[in-house]
């Protein structure tokens, strides 16, 4: 299985640790940049982990859904 969607997930994870620890502009761009590099390593995963993902979502959200509304 390859592994590179692990680079732009370690990139996000790098650049969310900065956004969490500064408080400019410049950590609000490392924001965004967080969010579209967790995307895209999620759609650079295998199907095996995609598959994975897609259990935990449906099956938490129903839970989460019914403790908020």
């Amino acid at each position: 299985m390859p592994l590179f969607f692990l680079i732009p997930l370690l990139t996000g994870l790098i650049t969310g640790y900065f956004w969490n620890r500064h408080n400019n502009e410049v950590a609000y761009i490392a924001g965004i940049f967080t969010a579209i590099t967790l995307i895209l390593s999620l759609m650079l995963s295998s199907w095996q982990i995609q598959l994975g993902l897609l259990i935990f979502v449906l099956f938490f959200s129903d839970q989460l859904l019914r403790k908020f509304y």
